[in-house]
């Protein structure tokens, strides 16, 4: 109770402290972890963008929904002629003057039933393909977000950890400084204590830099304002508990990525079936147009007319080199191997999130042992320096050693925790 109750005050300070000092910066902001994955998810540009691509995709879907629509057309035309022209059993007349004139209301379409069958549905597989990468963009980004900040928290623990060091190793060269004064310890003992504190305040302003590095990263990420310095108020670095089931059995289809590689594969297999049996579907091309026709002055009279032809076209290149569907064919063992690759990913990202956990596990027991160990030795020589049987130095290595095993401490568990999110995300988990 009483660590966490100095902790609070020692983040409380240092709040405080940042606040007033801050020059590069206008405003800090504090924020935690809840609000990191709320602003990621609804703010950064790049699932924006992805965002916009699935709007895009879904635009060309409609669009191939239209195939059957005709086109209506109303206005004017006109025709004239004048000198050799051409009759109907191959005569050539000559000095003829010929204009005509039309104006009216039109329709006109062209109906492909292999397209309508088969692109419309292909434009379906690659909406959902786009749509299903969206999701996935947004998670990565998600989980880039929750490292940076994890990142942020732990430099943010780092500098406590080092203003305290300072504020303790400031009173311990004061005291050194009077003993020196008195004749009781070398003033070497004091220089000494000075170097000591000097250098620790260089380490406290490296951890301020790296944790100010990391709120810049945020800021982007989160697609907030840049002038902003962001506080963490997770002021307590825990490792974080989530489930990890022993196996990962199929686990790699509940991936965004791998539905998105499936739905394009089939959206490549609807085209290549297309290409087979849809030239065995007919193109029907209909015309209607009603209107007046005559000379462009005089005669006009009224002229109705209707079109139809109903065609199929194969192509002999598809009989004898079927070059086309050759090229489709090996577009699909692409995907079919992009599916295969996404697989090897997907294991070798889980194989990597799972070793870091247990290797975090193993830092955190070893650094908390060593951080017992130090602190304890700590103690024992503060208490033999009042009493004036420790050397300065031995104070001065005991604060090292101590500060060493807070900062792996520190690393460990913000290892452990970025693993974790890793490994959900790896799972297919949507965070």
């Amino acid at each position: 109770m009483k660590t966490n109750y100095y902790h609070k005050i020692i983040f409380l300070i240092i709040f405080a402290s940042t606040c007033i000092s801050l020059k590069a910066q206008d405003v800090t902001l504090p924020i935690d972890l809840k609000t990191v994955l709320k602003l990621a998810g609804a703010n950064n540009l790049t699932i924006h963008e992805y965002q916009l691509k699935y709007q895009s995709a879904l635009a060309d879907e409609t669009r191939s929904k239209e195939w059957w629509l005709p086109v209506i057309y109303a206005g004017a035309s006109t025709h004239y002629l004048n000198g050799s022209a051409m009759n109907t059993d191959g005569k050539i007349l000559t000095d003829l003057s010929r204009n005509n004139f039309w104006t009216g209301l039109g329709v006109a379409a062209e109906i492909d039933f292999a397209r309508g069958k088969y692109e419309t549905l292909a434009a379906n597989q690659r909406a959902e393909a786009s749509r299903f990468y969206s999701d996935a963009e947004k998670n990565q980004i998600v989980l880039s977000a929750v490292h940076t900040y994890l990142e942020l928290q732990a430099g943010q623990q780092k500098y406590l950890l080092l203003q305290d060091l300072v504020l303790r190793a400031d009173t311990l060269s004061q005291q050194i400084k009077t003993k020196s004064d008195v004749g009781l310890l070398y003033e070497s003992d004091y220089l000494l204590s000075q170097s000591n504190f000097n250098h620790l305040k260089v380490l406290m302003l490296q951890a301020d830099a790296e944790r100010q590095k990391h709120s810049a990263h945020l800021v982007r990420i989160l697609n907030i304002d840049e002038l902003i310095l962001l506080i963490s108020i997770d002021s307590a670095l825990v490792p974080l508990t989530m489930s990890m089931p022993v196996t990962d059995t199929l686990t790699f289809k509940n991936r965004p990525e791998y539905s998105g590689l499936v739905a394009e594969l089939e959206s490549s297999q609807t085209l290549r079936t297309r290409a087979d049996r849809g030239m065995f579907q007919p193109k029907l091309r209909v015309g209607l147009e009603n209107g007046a026709f005559g000379a462009i002055i005089n005669s006009i009279h009224n002229t109705f007319q209707f079109n139809a032809t109903l065609l199929w076209q194969i192509p002999l290149s598809r009989i004898i080199s079927k070059g086309d569907l050759k090229k489709m064919d090996v577009e699909i063992l692409l995907r079919q191997n992009d599916i295969a690759q996404f697989e090897n990913q997907y294991r070798m990202e889980t194989s990597i999130a799972r070793a870091q956990i247990l290797n975090a596990q193993q830092q955190m027991s070893i650094a908390n042992q060593a951080l017992s160990s130090a602190t304890e030795a700590l103690n024992q020589a503060l208490a033999r320096q009042n009493l004036g049987t420790a050397k300065p130095f031995e104070v001065f290595q005991a604060q090292e050693f101590v500060l060493r095993a807070q900062v792996d401490l520190v690393h460990a568990i913000t290892e452990y925790n970025k693993a974790q999110f890793t490994l959900k995300v790896a799972r297919g988990e949507t965070l």
